[in-house]
């Protein structure tokens, strides 16, 4: 790694910034230093949308070689832009003539106070540059997913989605964009220095492995989804940042035998598509987890390695055996999920080393039946009061294996022993699952605070466990009250 300025695309031409702090945020250099002012700050904690901004990065799988993908700028760290593109409001009007996104919401009566607006227009647009055909209303809403809005109402806002895509196109020009991006990929790897911290941006495993050896003491930083909010709301001082998402390897996804090894800097986007399509179980955590945008940043990877109670990604990988794999230095191991965590937010990584991949059972190694929820005050954008992840076999009528996790719950994400071995080698029936059930409520002794009760937490497992066996195996005329089934 080479100490320079970060560079990146914006407003035509690469920009070279230095002398700013390491955990400047993009807002910050957007309202405070480029004087664009079309960027919104609401909340400064990726939840409302207002500072939604679009990233373009270097992808030949992708339309022009070029990837498009909303974020929230309040939580992003300036650094992270180096070697991509950035995009905001004032880019989509061409000559002074409105993109037909922004012209759609004006048409369509979707913008009152306009303080959320650009928000919306940036999501709508990564969209529209994205997508092939109309968005349905559904998919629209999951666009939509990270912006909030308390004047008008989404209905006008979604007939501005479909709208924009009825007028004549109007293509990008990604060429000058892809030529760019090539020539910043030319340029050494990033190692960044401000007044007081260092930036480090490696670009293969081997520089990482190597950087985190030599800085034990640095924190590792991937989509800055939780660490942002350290500076953002707890203003605390971050150490030395050693940055993951320049390293390619990391972002892999692939099948080996009966396991999917997802890289740990796959996106959250990412990763969900290659769960979902190795399980459509994953499918409503896929679309409740947080908000798109903030999926287009974070990571599994990080997700997992935070250690959070209430990582929504835990339950239901340590539901189907999933492992991690760990590196420090050359030497690589592999270790069940589960046995990451060894308290609240207290991991089993050593100094140096990091997670390198997650590998998760499918195909004939995986469970029969497997399901995973979050149960959570809003639909969306939203930290679960419980979430669940349950996968269990059955063989001749009999339960052969059953792994039951739960968040929310405990200090870590952790199984539920006691609910598991009143499932082994019993009949797969209703009452077996009554009898789990009330073993479950001896395996955990959850807290009560502003998102649940300890009792709500309890009766909640012991309803998805329920609700697993409606799901699942239970009979046309099988008692959906539990009422029915105790009495």
């Amino acid at each position: 790694m080479t100490a320079r300025p970060i560079q990146f695309y914006f407003r035509g031409a690469v920009q070279q910034i230095s002398g700013k702090p390491t955990t400047r945020s993009v807002l910050q250099w957007l309202r405070e230093d480029a004087c664009a002012t079309g960027t919104k700050e609401g909340c400064a904690e990726g939840d409302c949308g207002a500072c939604t901004v679009v990233i373009g990065e270097r992808d030949d799988s992708a339309p022009g070689g070029l990837k498009l993908t909303a974020v929230n700028a309040c939580i992003q760290f300036l650094p992270t832009l180096d070697g991509k593109a950035l995009f905001t409001v004032e880019d989509l009007a061409d000559g002074g003539e409105l993109h037909p996104v922004q012209q759609a919401m004006v048409d369509c009566h979707a913008s009152q106070c306009g303080f959320c607006t650009p928000g919306f227009a940036m999501s709508l647009w990564a969209d529209y540059e994205t997508r092939s055909g109309t968005p349905t209303r559904e998919q629209t809403l999951s666009v939509l997913s990270g912006n909030l809005c308390r004047c008008t109402g989404y209905r006008p806002i979604i007939d501005a989605a479909t709208a924009a895509h009825a007028r004549p196109r109007v293509a990008m020009d990604r060429a000058p964009v892809r030529a760019a991006l090539d020539l910043l990929a030319a340029l050494p790897a990033l190692e960044y220095q401000s007044d007081h911290t260092r930036f480090f941006a490696p670009r293969t495993v081997d520089e990482l492995a190597s950087t985190c050896l030599a800085r034990p003491s640095a924190r590792l930083l991937a989509g800055s989804t939780d660490i942002g909010l350290w500076v953002t709301k707890q203003m605390r001082d971050l150490p030395d940042l050693i940055y993951l998402g320049a390293v390619t390897e990391l972002r892999t996804i692939t099948r080996e035998d009966d396991q999917l090894v997802i890289g740990a800097g796959a996106t959250l986007t990412e990763a969900f598509a290659a769960l979902v399509a190795a399980n459509p179980a994953w499918q409503e955590l896929a679309k409740r987890f947080a908000s798109m945008p903030i999926r287009n940043a974070g990571t599994l990877g990080g997700n997992i390695a935070n250690g959070s109670p209430i990582g929504d990604s835990m339950p239901g990988l340590i539901a189907l055996g999933a492992s991690v794999v760990l590196q420090r230095g050359d030497a690589t191991r592999e270790i069940a999920l589960e046995d990451l965590y060894l308290g609240y937010q207290k991991s089993a990584l050593q100094a140096g080393e990091f997670v390198r991949a997650i590998r998760v059972p499918c195909g004939p190694a995986a469970p029969t039946m497997f399901r995973t929820w979050k149960v959570s005050k809003r639909a969306d954008q939203d930290i679960s009061a419980v979430c669940a992840g349950i996968a269990v076999s059955v063989r001749d009528g009999l339960i052969e294996s059953a792994r039951v996790a739960f968040g929310g719950m405990a200090a870590t994400p952790s199984r539920a022993p006691r609910c598991e071995a009143a499932l082994l080698g019993q009949p797969w029936s209703a009452e077996s699952v009554r009898a789990a059930m009330l073993a479950l409520s001896a395996d955990y002794m959850p807290l009560t605070d502003m998102r649940a009760t300890a009792s709500y937490r309890n009766a909640t497992a012991r309803n998805l466990l329920w609700r697993f066996w409606l799901e699942t195996a239970a009979p046309a005329n099988a008692p959906t009250r539990l009422a029915e089934v105790s009495a």
